[in-house]
């Protein structure tokens, strides 16, 4: 079974994505750090000539030794990066095959990001579009980030967010939009366990409908 669960930053997919897999009992894949660790791999170059050529290179060298400092790769200026290299085809291209491979192993999996239901794997058995508003979402990052020490301006990383949602959007190589056949789920009122229950509905009661039919 493969389930793709795609939405904006911060608006808990990838919380969701995680409980999903333990739920299932399936692999989990965090796409959004892939972008991250080729965003933080070209830290100073973003105003060089050459940006491009360096963010393609750092996305075809990525391996899962890329992955693992979480705390370096979820900082908000990471995330910014991230959504400048994201919008580079080169990168897209590079990452894809990383990302398909891990979708398609033997027994399925969960990837969330931002067109994993649309890009990478249309064929997903169950797709999950998590919303949420921008203030609810810049509230939960920075409670994140401050149970890090991380001191937190909450107006800053507003405009941060509703900075990356307009750049993701116009994005010409990213495909972020839900698909036509993604269940929408608004986890703006929901804690996570809510929202985990929310989502593991979704997912079981299109299984039963698939088998049914």
């Amino acid at each position: 079974m493969i389930i793709a669960v795609d939405g904006p930053a911060a608006s808990g997919k990838g919380t969701l994505a995680g409980g999903l897999a333990n739920y299932y009992g399936l692999p989990y894949l965090d796409t959004g750090l892939l972008y991250r660790a080729v965003g933080l791999a070209i830290s100073g170059h973003e105003d060089r000539p050459n940006f491009e050529t360096v963010a393609i290179a750092a996305a075809q060298a990525l391996d899962a030794s890329h992955l693992t400092d979480v705390a370096e790769l979820t900082t908000a200026q990471t995330g910014v990066l991230a959504s400048k290299v994201a919008v580079i085809g080169g990168v897209r291209a590079a990452l894809f095959d990383y990302q398909r491979n891990f979708a398609t192993q033997p027994g399925g999996a969960v990837l969330d990001g931002r067109d994993i239901g649309t890009k990478i794997c249309p064929e997903a058995d169950v797709k999950l579009f998590i919303q949420a508003d921008s203030k609810a979402r810049m509230e939960r990052r920075a409670r994140q980030l401050e149970s890090r020490g991380v001191v937190v301006d909450r107006y800053a990383l507003y405009h941060q967010i509703e900075e990356r949602d307009a750049r993701d959007l116009a994005n010409p190589n990213g495909g972020f939009y839900k698909a036509d056949d993604a269940h929408l789920l608004d986890t703006t009122l929901l804690d996570i366990e809510a929202a985990l229950r929310a989502a593991i509905a979704i997912v079981d009661g299109t299984m039963a409908r698939k088998a049914g039919s």
